[in-house]
């Protein structure tokens, strides 16, 4: 077979995965230990280099769930990093993705095993390459659309409170937020079932447990709704 390309300078592809995850009070980032040169034993975003017979999502997908067990994870294509010196060991082009999970369902074992951390994203270690400019662009990716589409409740848990609500959204903004005005907007959107049922894990009088309701919000959007979250911080 004739190598129509083989006059062209060579060069790898990788992918690297921006996972994150909460934990009902923070907004962490999986990291793991590199146990390769070049830059062995530094921390890394999750990664490696395609098979010759996947695609870039496919990579990305085994990636993820040799490190955390979890499969069928929607990751998005975040962007493509190819500056020449990125990666001192090879001229290397990386795709990074990005995804959401709750911390909760992800292998503890299988993550111990493969060298990997949850840290939280206020206290985020050096990084390897050019990995930390990656982590930056997806927090801002994660905040416009925090925004704009309910994509938060995918970490939290099925059933949850008001405070857990606030307190995953503070930690995607890092700011502290009103308390009375982020409760008053949530409610106003109609997209929250409020059930009968009260979390007293912090106190005795408790919390009511709200559930998110993907029909409501459906149907809301056919009828011309706009989500927002007004990023309002405590005086």
């Amino acid at each position: 077979m004739d190598r129509y390309y083989s006059h062209e300078d060579r060069q790898l592809v990788a992918v690297d995965c921006v996972i994150f995850g909460f934990d009902d009070q923070e907004l962490k980032l999986l990291l793991i230990k590199r146990n390769m040169e070049p830059a062995k034993g530094l921390w890394s975003l999750p990664g490696g280099f395609p098979k010759k017979d996947e695609g870039l999502d496919q990579a990305a997908e085994r990636v993820l769930s040799q490190l955390t067990g979890l499969k069928n994870v929607y990751l998005e294509q975040l962007y493509a990093y190819g500056d020449v010196d990125r990666d001192p060991g090879e001229r290397v082009v990386s795709v990074a993705y990005c995804s959401l999970i709750k911390i909760a369902d992800y292998d503890k074992d299988l993550v111990k095993e493969n060298n990997a951390h949850w840290r939280p994203v206020i206290d985020l270690p050096d990084l390897v390459f050019d990995h930390l400019v990656m982590v930056e662009k997806a927090m801002r990716r994660l905040r416009r659309r925090a925004r704009t589409q309910p994509i938060g409740f995918e970490l939290l848990p099925g059933k949850f409170t008001m405070p857990q609500l606030q307190s995953l959204y503070e930690a995607i903004y890092q700011k502290e937020l009103d308390k009375r005005n982020f409760c008053k907007k949530m409610l106003s959107m109609r997209m929250l079932d409020k059930l009968d049922e009260k979390d007293k894990s912090t106190s005795k009088k408790g919390a009511f447990l709200y559930r998110f309701n993907p029909e409501k919000y459906e149907q809301l959007l056919a009828e011309g709704f706009y989500f927002t979250v007004d990023v309002k911080t405590k005086k």
